[in-house]
């Protein structure tokens, strides 16, 4: 009888142990199916971006699918669309002048642009044929022990006219671009250039310049200094790094100064950061040659007394002298100074780049205290020295503002606000009396797209207005200043991108959902659909497998607040089976990593479900800002755990669902604040999350930036005994709950993170040391923040992790041969153009 309880308990534990392996082996083929370069060639245009013509509401674009390239022309007015030119036809022309072959497939055509003449186009191909590049010497030099090398030489590239009612096409002249130098800041009206040089500003004249744009260190350049205190990290340039001797050799070099200048030219305004007292951070580049080098950077972290100030200066070109703008209001202020909005139409023009936003006589900015519980919009008068605080944003959280739209040269001005816990518009006048409320109501205004003052008429973007759509969806506005007269201008349940004209009688409307193809159409300002413009070419993808995401709808911890979710599957996925469950997450609160139309950035979501998951990005309380001002501001005091709740109770939900979902089986991943939820979320809930891959996370918000974790978790002002005014700082760190960890965790980082540096990651393994945790680590070497050129082999760790702890699929060879065989393909590719390049 016992010999038999025996042989019974035996074969309990190995149908326990058979039970737990996974049903099939991990899929390697379908993630490698869709890397990133191989969508690429299957994935073409997917927006149309209108290019309007100055001198009409015409536009053009261009248009890619799998047959190839096509450039069209749109007359809004007359309600029709043609191509610009017949591709075949075309074709023949640019072999011809050329003399290299083209075909209506393979038109090569760049930098085309309208001229002033609207039946002429110009623009640029590349031919085979060698020149010598520009700015060479054109004579050959020696090579040492005899034998002349050549002088280095480029590919021609042709500039060629196109008359569309000839059809004649040619080539022209180029006309020799004036060179530009990038350390260059040129008043409006060209009477002055100032730019930097050993930390202070400097002047010189236009013909000076024309003369450092042909030799840099032509000795007969007459420049001027402007200011003489500046010094390092108290200059008038914006630099907080360094590394080694090359710093000071930047500095005594002519750099760049951001400055925004009057209207009239007769003044320039900019912020001048006092950095010295701010503590060093360091990075090693241990791939450097010959030696590893050491970038020094200053870094304020969240509490420290040792701040950042700012300070607002104003410049007189004629005497040169610039004085202290009197801004001072908060301890530890920081000073937004506001640019004029540039038209589309003047976007390569450089004089109207840098304008302050104003008048010649006052310009606006903004001043925020540090607990970011105070926001001033401020303006300040040139000649009466003055500056008067127009709106008072106050907050118990941290207040958020975007730039004001000034109407008739700011007589009035329209204010963005979440005073009521919704982001609306408000109307001012010029002296800050609030005149009404524009918008108003349950929803989130996001941007505005135009203003039309003649008629009084703003034109907006906002989402949540729509019933029964998921309230992240983007939709275009019209609404009258006095609120009357709101007006859904896109309806359609998806999220919309538009461009709309200047003149603001025609949009181009993009739309698309995570599971729609995207399309474009055309529409006037009273919302009519003039034409359909585009439907995007999915038919390689779907050839591929490709299968569309599920969105979904669940409810969040509290069992009222809705969270919207995407749901990505295996394109092989069988009901039958069961999968695991891997969350990809972002904790916000500046965003969500939840996919609202069509993307084409699946490394972390589709792509990972191939292997043999379900993968999931879902909000949380605390995360997007484009919801509520309670939802935004949840997890406000509680960086560390806010959303973690809401994840654990959508997988919960979405198992209860669906049988094929594993709930015993739960993975979770992500990337910077992701890395630090996915980490912290295996040690608040051990038992429920099982395996994490977690990447640059700021595990620390400690030593983390004071920007981000200061607002989102929030800082304490307070006055001392003595009246000082002091910052106290206190946030819950994941390292102290290592002892907690049950699962199976990586950690990774690059060493080279001047973002959330390496330490958040090397104390969290220090912490699970010391707490004799198993866990495995991975430096990506010579990788900042978003880990560059090893972002693919990333995935393949990531994928693996997840394939070995979840699956129970260790098969795989110490060749990422996914990989492997991609650079393969691309190398047989380079080669194949060589050889074609040398047989030419």
């Amino acid at each position: 009888m016992k010999r038999l309880s025996i042989l019974t308990l035996s074969v309990l534990l190995v149908s326990l142990v058979y039970s737990q392996q996974p049903v099939t082996k991990a899929n390697y083929d379908l993630p490698s199916r869709f890397s990133p370069g191989k969508l690429a060639k299957m994935v073409h245009s997917v927006s149309v971006e209108p290019n309007w013509l100055l001198q009409s509401e015409r536009f053009w674009y261009t248009y890619e699918t799998s047959e190839g390239r096509n450039w069209y022309i749109v007359d809004p007015a007359k309600a029709t669309k043609k191509l610009l030119f017949d591709n075949a036809e075309m074709a023949a022309k640019i072999t011809r002048i050329v003399k290299d072959p083209f075909d209506a497939q393979h038109l090569g055509i760049q930098n085309l642009r309208f001229m002033k003449d609207e039946n002429l186009i110009q623009f640029e191909v590349r031919s085979t044929q060698d020149v010598v590049k520009k700015d060479s010497a054109s004579n050959t030099t020696r090579r040492p022990g005899g034998g002349a090398t050549p002088p280095p030489t480029e590919k021609k590239v042709f500039l060629l006219e196109y008359n569309l009612t000839t059809r004649e096409l040619k080539e022209v002249e180029r006309e020799k671009p004036e060179r530009r130098v990038g350390w260059a800041n040129v008043a409006p009206d060209s009477s002055i250039v100032i730019y930097i040089k050993n930390d202070n500003i400097w002047w010189m004249d236009t013909a000076n310049l024309r003369k450092a744009i042909i030799k840099e260190d032509d000795s007969t350049i007459v420049e001027h200094q402007m200011t003489f205190d500046g010094v390092e990290f108290y200059g008038y340039g914006r630099s907080g790094k360094r590394t080694s001797t090359e710093t000071d050799r930047t500095r005594n070099s002519r750099r760049s100064i951001n400055v925004l200048w009057s209207p009239d030219s007769r003044y320039f305004v900019l912020t001048r950061t006092d950095m010295r007292k701010v503590k060093d951070l360091w990075v090693i580049n241990n791939l450097a040659e010959p030696r590893p080098t050491l970038e020094t950077y200053k870094y304020h972290m969240p509490g420290e007394q040792d701040a950042p100030i700012e300070e607002m200066m104003i410049f007189d070109v004629a005497s040169k002298k610039g004085k202290r703008v009197p801004a001072d209001m908060f301890k530890h202020q920081t000073l937004g100074l506001w640019s004029k909005p540039v038209p589309a139409k003047y976007k390569d023009s450089t004089a109207l780049q840098s304008n302050w936003l104003g008048t010649k006589d006052r310009f606006f900015f903004s001043r925020t205290s540090r607990d970011l519980k105070r926001i001033d919009i401020c303006v300040y008068d040139v000649q009466k020295d003055t500056v008067i605080a127009l709106v008072e944003e106050r907050l118990n959280t941290y207040v958020e503002i975007q730039r004001p739209v000034l109407i008739n040269d700011g007589k009035e001005f329209i204010h963005w606000s979440e005073r009521d816990g919704w982001g609306h518009y408000y109307l001012y006048d010029g002296n800050g009396k609030l005149k009404g409320q524009i918008t108003s109501g349950p929803y989130h205004c996001e941007s505005v797209v135009r203003v039309d003052e003649k008629n009084r008429v703003l034109y907006f973007t906002a989402n949540g207005k729509e019933p029964n759509e998921d309230p992240y969806l983007y939709h275009l506005y019209r609404v009258n200043f006095d609120g009357s007269g709101l007006k859904l201008l896109n309806p359609g349940d998806y999220n919309h991108v538009v461009n709309m004209h200047e003149d603001m009688k025609y949009f181009v409307d993009n739309y698309s959902r995570v599971n729609t193809v995207p399309a474009s159409a055309l529409f006037d300002n009273t919302g009519r659909k003039i034409m359909d413009l585009e439907t995007a070419d999915l038919s390689q993808l779907f050839a591929a497998g490709y299968k569309f995401p599920e969105p979904f709808k669940v409810k969040a911890d509290d069992g009222i607040t809705d969270l919207y979710g995407v749901m990505y599957k295996p394109f092989d996925f069988d009901s039958t089976k069961k999968y695991p469950i891997i969350l990809y997450v972002y904790p916000g609160p500046q965003t969500e990593a939840v996919n609202k139309g069509f993307s084409t950035s699946m490394d972390r979501i589709d792509r990972l479900a191939q292997f043999g998951f379900i993968v999931v990005t879902v909000g949380n309380r605390g995360g997007h800002p484009a919801r509520s001002k309670w939802y935004h501001n949840y997890g406000y005091g509680n960086l560390r755990d806010y959303g973690l709740a809401d994840k654990k109770a959508t997988v919960e939900q979405l198992s209860a669902r669906h049988s094929w979902i594993d709930m015993n089986r739960v993975g979770i991943t992500g990337h910077s604040g992701g890395g630090f939820m996915s980490t912290a979320a295996m040690l608040v809930y051990p038992e429920f999350f099982k395996v994490a891959v977690s990447s640059a996370g700021n595990h620390e918000n400690n030593i983390y930036n004071r920007w981000w974790s200061e607002k989102h978790h929030g800082v304490n002002e307070v006055v001392n005994q003595r009246g000082d005014t002091i910052f106290q700082y206190s946030i819950d760190k994941n390292s102290e709950l290592a002892k907690n960890l049950k699962g199976k965790l990586l950690l990774v980082t690059g060493d080279v993170d001047n973002n959330v540096h390496p330490a958040n990651t090397i104390r969290m393994a220090n912490a699970l040391i010391k707490a004799n945790k198993r866990f495995d680590f991975m430096i990506m070497p010579g990788q900042a923040h978003s880990f560059g050129q090893m972002t693919e082999y990333f995935f393949w760790l990531m994928g693996d992790y997840f394939c070995k702890h979840l699956l129970g699929d260790f098969s795989q060879p110490v060749d990422i041969i996914e990989i492997n065989r991609e650079n393969m393909q691309l190398g047989e590719k380079a080669s194949s153009r060589m050889q074609n390049d040398r047989m030419r």
